[in-house]
């Protein structure tokens, strides 16, 4: 289930009963409530009131702060943060910390990255997604460039929308990068031209034993298979799980293939794609080119190697498998 989508949904229904001049709970009566109390009874009134049947809010935490209640829930596995009045008498699903300033209220302006000695990136997708594809496509220069001066890697979106081969090829690159780092690019080069993952292992010399073990201790620990054979686990009865980094998904709000994070911070074109509650940065110049992705990532530096005043190509590529160049912006993705 789409996080943005979810989060829409929530501030439509709230905004109908704001206007209406109805109270969302009814609490008055009831004496003082603790912090506790008045964020479950917000939880259940979600359940009971404006989610669907499918989809249902837990509590996680309450916080009392000084006029109100912060709250955090999870749906799908997904957070949120929200807020209760003390009264318990009105639910805001997002709020503003004024005494922050605002920042990239209205246009989308460029902000600036956070620096580090050694990015943390992470650039996740779904191993048969178009814009996945596409992106890793993009990825693989400046993987290759930067190697070691960048703690860089693939992830994988909690959830797959291409069927049991995906599953299968989410496990081989998990497990490649986990335990033959060394060959996964090459691997990776091969796979995104045709998708012959047999081919592919062949010619970059990966063992198979190897993987294959990985893989196996990674279903067992997951449940991979046997969630994509259950459905009744499936999100929304439509998409097969895979939780084997769904820690990071939750961490970073990711929902959709692909996303960058860079230094704990989704990178978006746009404020409006932004996950909910995470920390991100609105970079509106950022192309899916090589050299757009590259001068992105080595903005987080303090102190930028050499290996950044290297130029690599401006020209992207089209979406899914094949490595057919194209001059035209293509934001494709799965979400």
């Amino acid at each position: 289930m789409n996080k943005k989508y979810i989060t829409i949904l929530l501030s439509a229904f709230l905004g109908l009963f704001l206007m209406s001049g109805l109270w969302y709970f009814n609490f008055r009566d009831q004496g003082e409530l603790s912090a506790q109390e008045v964020a479950q009874k917000a939880v259940n009134y979600l359940n009971d009131n404006l989610l669907p049947e499918d989809l249902s809010a837990s509590l996680i935490s309450a916080v009392e702060k000084t006029d109100i209640v912060e709250i955090k829930f999870d749906i799908s596995g997904q957070e949120y943060d929200s807020y209760v009045t003390k009264s318990g008498n009105l639910f805001f699903v997002e709020g503003i910390d004024l005494n922050e300033g605002l920042v990239n209220v209205g246009d989308d302006v460029q902000q600036e990255v956070t620096k580090s000695e050694k990015p943390d990136v992470h650039f996740f997708v779904m191993s048969h997604c178009p814009g996945g594809l596409q992106s890793q496509k993009v990825f693989l220069p400046v993987y290759e460039l930067l190697g070691e001066k960048v703690d860089m890697e693939i992830n994988f979106i909690n959830y797959v929308m291409h069927d049991k081969e995906e599953i299968d090829e989410n496990l081989r690159q998990y497990c490649i990068q986990e335990e033959q780092t060394d060959k996964y690019s090459e691997y990776l080069s091969c796979f995104i031209e045709d998708g012959n993952s047999e081919s592919c292992l062949a010619s970059s010399g990966i063992d198979e034993g190897k993987m294959n073990n990985c893989i196996a201790v990674t279903n067992e620990e997951y449940d991979v298979y046997s969630q994509y054979d259950d459905k009744s686990t499936w999100l929304s009865g439509r998409y097969p799980k895979f939780d084997v980094e769904s820690d990071l998904n939750v961490q970073f709000g990711v929902s959709a293939s692909p996303t960058l994070v860079i230094n704990g911070a989704v990178i978006a074109l746009a404020q409006k794609d932004c996950p909910v509650g995470k920390e991100c940065v609105v970079i509106p110049s950022i192309k899916r080119t090589p050299e757009s992705f590259k001068e992105v990532i080595c903005q987080a530096f303090i102190e930028r190697p050499e290996e950044c005043s290297q130029t690599l190509s401006d020209e992207g590529f089209t979406a899914g498998f094949g490595l057919e160049k194209s001059s035209e912006s293509n934001n494709a993705s799965c979400q």
